[in-house]
Parts: structure tokens; C-alpha cells; sequence
């Protein structure tokens, strides 16, 4: 790697986002036990229990049908956690189904987040105070569409760098060391202390991914010392043969749990999961129902059927199976943490949506009031020992009307007005990680001597998204020059026009991480320019590479008055040509009822939005099919809410956005999603 050299240590400058709404053993034979249980006394002298013999769950000495579903904190704002899990209970669930991604709890190594939407254990006591149990996924690696499976973007810096996934020490002392945070402050509230938890799974689906079982039996290790030896651990993989040899762990230590295709014969599969776990310890789980699919931006949003659904449902329950709804309730990839796909080629990139709604029976704004809720419902009440709960209603949305917005800065000047506070030079380009930036974007910058005739640029290896702007380097007072896009799928060379200039040019180029893959054998997704950069054929040297994270977005209106400054709108109001060059956009809207709604980005191009400071998410309507985000009510509040909106490239002309009432997943042109692995979307 080049030598890096640190310019000055200084705040960061710019819209910075939202989490303020936001582990080495030595391997030994795994201790076994002559069942699984949880449990802990109660006053009356009773035994609360949780355990796993005959092949049956039981809870308290009764059978127990696991009907549950999984519903993710960390997608739901934590005013909405009482709701959806609610709507859960009357859906007949008795079981919630979590993932701790640990990149949202430790998005700076060494800076611990447990508050906001990162409180899992205001979540996990809720889920106790309305009588759910709790299936806990502590990873460390989760899958879960989620920015690089929820690894902090902090381990793709360490050098020489680690094997993710692995017995590598290096990664296990990383893990070590979050699992001693994590893990003892879940233990109070397992089962067997009065908690809501009855299992903690390991891993996650391994046995698609490695084949090591000496990092799965010191993951074993270390959960049954923080948790010790009553809880229930599981594994989840497909149910497959080949998956399942992989990735479980053979005996009575650990529970083998399976989940396959929506519409598969459940039963087959039931049978190969009792020859993973041991006599007696095997009740048939499907630990991922899949009750819907996910969808990248230029597909068709992926549906399944409801009755069909349903009936696959009732295959399983109605031979006393138990199954885990994915997704009960999918909700939101708020700020910048959705995660992404890839093909054979770690090229092939495919970015998940903001939206995680997944066509789970509870939409993202919770709606109930739909067919697959209805027909899961009816099924589920047909296996209830007791009559369920009553369904709420879906809750009001409001359609706000349209926004005028008005262009408050170009991002390109923005940068220019600071002082390379952040600033870092390297002789090459250099990754994201690599200067200490784990989301939104990187500028890097640098000069040429430009041919008479022009030249042309390619970069070989860019993550995910290059925007490529020329200007004078003297010239302080003219519009640089938006040239255009090379991407991680589409990557081609571009010719630079030439400009007139008294002496070299500058070159601008604006990267944007467009969310880590979090599934395959391309984990280790490094963003930013990850290769010399080439200017007719010769690589071009001496960078200097600018952070603009947008996280901490409670510091805008501060750190950047620009945005707010309405000089500044008045100055920008003349300039009626659209040019497609980022730039930040701003508005305000009074309203006096609060309740949830979506902001439509239809006319848009690409960017980021924020409301109230707080980063809705991604939006890209040109390429679809999202067009609207969702925008949960307890962000907004009565009277002034404000607006901001960075367009990558061109806005609506009329530089509106209208508030509306419902979703809308109809924009761009789509193609069918291709689901991966075990998961297949039924036609």
C-alpha cells in the first residue's frame, strides 16, 4: 500500500449521518450434554424451562410450537418496536427471530453504540413485556441484507488483512473481544435467567459459505462461556446435504435447524435435518420461512402469492413443524447499511433497496390490512392453542403534498470551501477503509497536463460508483465540467474533453459506496478506487482523497450552513440549467398532524435523502423500482420539518417532491429478481 499521509486531524465537514436516531482458544471437543434446555426457578418453586427433547420445543414441561418471525430492530424505528411487534402477536407469532449486526453496534473500533435504534436491549425486554420469545442471531456474521453481513467495515483496514469467516486468530481475537461486549449484556435475558431468550444462533448458513469447523466450535466455546451451557444453541443452513455437512456441528451441543424454497416439499427436508442433530434432538424447524423475497434497484419488485404462502405454511404446521417467518415484518435499510449481491464475478454488483418491505404480511409502514396477512393468520389460528389477539389497525398516513426545494450548494463547492480538514494524500489511490471512511463517498482529486485532442480515463477496479468531474485548476469562478460515470458493473473507459486552461487541469472523482456485499465469496468488499487510475494508458499519481461520510447529520445545520443559508438560496434561485453535477437541495413543509407518510422521488435521478436531519436512505427512481421512501412518523413533528436532498446527478425540473400516502415501486426499467443459493423464489 502507498504511504499515507495525514494532512490535519479535524472535525468532519460536511452532513455528516444517522446512527443517532440514530475473540483466540485452543480447540477442544465440545462438552456434551444429555439434552438442550434453558431454565431458571421461580419463586414458587416451579422450574422455568426451555428445552428440546422427544423432538418437540417444550417451554415449562408443555409442548411448544415455534411459530415465530423475524422482525429486525434495527429496521424499525424504536418508537415503532411496541407496534410491529404487536402486530406480530395478533399475526399468532409467539417467537421473534433477530439478527446484531455488529457493524451498527461498533461502526468505529472501539466505539460502542447501544442507544436509538442500536438499544436491542429495550427491544429484547419489550419483547419479554408482551410475552414473545426470542430467537437471538448474534452472528458475528448475519447475512440479513445488510451492509457486508453486518461486519464493521473497520476489519477490511487491518493489515495484513484477515480471513472473514474464518479460525484466522486475527479475526477470532476480533471476535472475542465483541462477543465479550455483546454476549453478557444478552445474558441476563435468556431464558434461564427470567429472559425472553430461548435459543442463540452461530453463524449463519456456513455450510454456504466455508467448511471450517475448528472457527464454528470456537464460536461454540466462546457463546458457552458468556452464556453457559443451558441455552440452546442453533445453527441455520439449507437444507441440503452438501450445507449441511458443512456447517453444523454433529451431536447433542448444538441444535441443527434447516431453511429451504418456499414450496418444497418440508417434510424430506425435516428428515435430513434428524441426521444432524442427535436422537430425539431434532424437532422439525424451518428457521427461514421465506415469505417473500428481497429485490436490488433495476429489478421488478419480487411478490409471492398469499394462498400460496400460506399453504406452504400449513404443510409444516400441520404435522406439528415448527418455522420462523423470513420476514414477518422486513422494514427499512435506513442511512447507508443496505447490503448487495453479486454473481460469479465480484463485478456483476447488484445493491439492495432502501426497502427491506421483502412482501412480508407486515409491509415497512406496518400495514396489515392485506391478503398474506390474512391468509398466514388463518392458518396460524387453526394451530393456536388460544385464540389470537385482535389486529390492529394499519396506522393513518398522510400525503403531505408537494415540496418545493431549492438548490443550496453544489457539492463540488462544498468541498472546495473546506480546508482538507479530513483530508489524507497518498501517492495512489487508496480505499475507503484505508483513510478511515466506512460509508457515502470519497473525493479523490489530482492534476494533469490535458492533450490538445483530449484524453481518456479508465480506472480498472472501482466500488461501486465513480462520477468523474474536470475544471481549471486556477479557475476559482467557472463550472467545472461534469464528464460522466464509470461503474463496478458497467466499468468502461470515458474520454475527458479538453479544457482551456493557463495550466494543468484538475480531476475530480466522487466514489460512492453503494452498500457492501453481504453474501458469497466476494465479502471482502474493500470500497472506494481499488486500482491506479489511468489516464491515456499511463496511471496518474499523487491523490488527494477527501471523506464525505454524511453520518453524524445532527451536525448539519452547524458544520454546513450553506444548506440553510437562504443567501445562499437567493444566489443559486437565477440558475435555471440543470447540469447533472451533485448537489445538495433543500426545503421546508409545516404540517399539524404527524403521521407517517413517503416522500416521492419520481423525476429524480439519484442521491440521498434526509428529514430532519435523520438519512431516509438511498434513492435512485431513473433505475428503480423504488420510487418513494418511507418516511416513519416519529421522525417528523408538528409545525417546521426540513428537507435535504443530495441529487448525484439531475433533479426534478421543476425541483419538487411530493409527500404522499402509499408506496410505489414502479419506477425504471426492471427485470425479474434472480434469488441465490437456497433461497428460490416460488413462481
Amino acid at each position: 500500500m502507498a504511504r499515507i499521509r495525514s494532512l490535519r486531524r479535524a472535525t468532519p465537514f460536511i452532513l455528516t449521518f444517522f446512527i443517532a436516531l440514530f475473540v483466540l482458544g485452543v480447540f477442544a471437543p465440545l462438552p456434551s450434554s444429555s439434552h438442550h434446555s434453558s431454565q431458571f426457578h421461580l419463586d414458587n418453586g416451579h422450574t422455568h424451562k426451555f428445552e428440546i427433547a422427544e423432538d418437540m420445543f417444550w417451554r415449562d414441561g408443555e409442548p411448544l410450537r415455534i411459530i415465530g418471525g423475524d422482525l429486525h430492530y434495527f429496521r424499525v424505528h424504536p418508537e415503532y418496536w411496541r407496534d410491529r411487534l404487536l402486530r406480530a402477536k395478533a399475526l399468532g407469532l409467539n417467537a421473534i427471530q433477530t439478527y446484531v449486526p455488529w457493524n451498527l453496534h461498533e461502526p468505529k473500533q472501539g466505539h460502542l453504540v447501544f442507544e436509538g435504534i442500536a438499544d436491542i436491549i429495550s427491544f429484547l425486554e419489550l419483547c419479554k413485556e408482551l410475552d414473545l420469545l426470542v430467537m437471538l442471531r448474534p452472528g458475528p456474521y448475519i447475512c440479513g441484507e445488510w451492509d457486508l453481513g453486518g461486519f464493521p467495515a473497520w476489519l477490511l483496514a487491518e493489515e495484513p488483512p484477515i480471513r472473514l469467516r474464518s479460525s484466522d486468530p486475527a479475526y477470532l481475537g476480533l471476535v472475542e473481544k465483541w462477543w465479550g461486549i455483546l454476549l453478557p449484556k444478552v445474558s441476563p435475558l435468556l431464558y434461564s435467567n427470567g429472559g425472553p431468550i430461548v435459543m442463540v444462533q452461530i453463524e449463519n448458513e456456513f455450510g454456504s459459505y466455508g467448511d471450517d469447523k475448528a472457527y464454528l466450535h470456537y464460536l461454540v466455546k466462546l457463546a458457552r462461556r458468556h452464556l453457559g451451557d443451558d441455552i440452546i444453541l442453533y445453527t441455520t443452513d439449507g437444507g441440503e446435504r452438501v450445507n449441511l455437512e458443512k456447517g453444523t456441528i454433529r451431536g447433542d451441543a448444538v441444535f441443527s435447524a434447516v431453511d429451504f424454497t418456499t414450496g418444497d416439499n418440508p417434510w424430506p427436508k425435516f428428515k435430513l435435518q434428524k441426521e444432524f442433530n442427535a436422537p430425539g434432538k431434532s424437532p422439525p424447524l424451518s428457521s427461514e420461512f421465506y415469505t417473500g423475497w428481497l429485490t436490488h434497484w433495476g429489478e421488478t419488485i419480487a411478490t409471492t402469492g398469499a394462498v400460496f404462502t400460506a399453504a406452504c405454511l400449513d404443510k409444516i404446521l400441520a404435522k406439528n413443524g415448527s418455522a420462523v417467518l423470513y420476514m414477518a415484518h422486513g422494514g427499512t435499510n435506513f442511512g447507508f447499511y443496505n447490503g448487495a449481491n453479486t454473481g460469479d464475478d465480484e463485478s456483476a454488483y447488484k445493491p439492495d433497496l432502501t426497502s427491506y418491505d421483502y412482501d412480508a404480511p407486515i409491509s415497512e409502514s406496518g400495514d396489515v390490512d392485506n391478503a398474506k396477512y390474512k391468509a398466514l393468520r388463518s392458518v396460524i389460528a387453526k394451530y393456536s392453542p388460544q385464540p389470537l389477539a385482535s389486529v390492529p389497525s394499519n396506522n393513518d398516513k398522510v400525503a403531505y403534498g408537494r415540496i418545493k426545494l431549492h438548490k443550496s450548494s453544489f457539492l463540488y463547492d462544498t468541498t472546495r470551501m473546506t480546508d482538507l480538514a479530513d483530508a489524507v494524500e497518498s501517492e495512489n489511490p487508496v480505499s475507503m477503509e484505508a483513510i478511515g471512511q466506512m460509508f457515502g463517498f470519497v473525493s479523490y482529486s489530482s492534476y494533469y497536463t490535458p492533450q490538445g485532442n483530449g484524453s481518456v480515463l479508465s480506472i480498472p477496479k472501482v466500488h461501486d460508483r465513480a462520477q468523474v468531474i474536470i475544471s481549471c485548476a486556477e479557475d476559482s469562478g467557472r463550472r467545472p465540467t461534469y464528464v460522466g460515470v464509470i461503474t463496478r458493473w458497467s466499468n468502461k473507459p470515458i474520454p475527458l474533453p479538453s479544457l482551456t486552461c493557463e495550466s494543468k487541469n484538475q480531476l475530480f472523482i466522487l466514489v460512492e459506496n453503494m452498500g457492501r456485499l453481504n453474501y458469497g465469496t466476494y465479502i471482502f468488499d474493500r470500497k472506494g478506487i481499488l486500482s491506479p487510475v489511468y489516464l491515456d494508458g499511463r496511471p496518474l499519481h499523487n491523490w488527494t482523497m477527501l471523506p464525505i461520510s454524511l453520518e453524524n447529520v445532527n451536525e448539519a445545520r452547524d458544520i454546513n450552513p450553506i444548506i440553510h443559508d437562504p443567501m445562499t438560496r437567493k444566489r443559486l434561485k437565477g440558475q435555471k440549467k440543470l447540469d447533472p453535477e451533485p448537489a445538495f437541495y433543500s426545503g421546508c413543509f409545516n404540517i399539524t398532524k404527524v403521521a407517517d407518510t413517503y416522500i416521492s422521488f419520481r423525476g429524480w435521478s439519484k442521491g440521498i435523502a434526509f428529514v430532519n436531519k435523520i438519512n431516509i436512505g438511498r434513492f435512485w427512481p431513473s433505475v428503480g423500482p423504488q420510487c418513494n421512501l418511507y418516511v416513519p412518523a416519529p421522525i417528523l413533528r408538528q409545525g417546521e420539518n426540513i428537507v435535504v436532498v443530495l441529487e448525484l446527478e439531475s433533479p426534478k425540473l421543476d425541483l419538487s417532491v411530493s409527500f404522499v400516502d402509499y408506496p410505489d415501486f414502479t419506477c425504471g426499467a426492471q427485470t425479474r429478481s434472480k434469488p441465490r443459493g437456497n433461497r428460490v423464489l416460488a413462481s
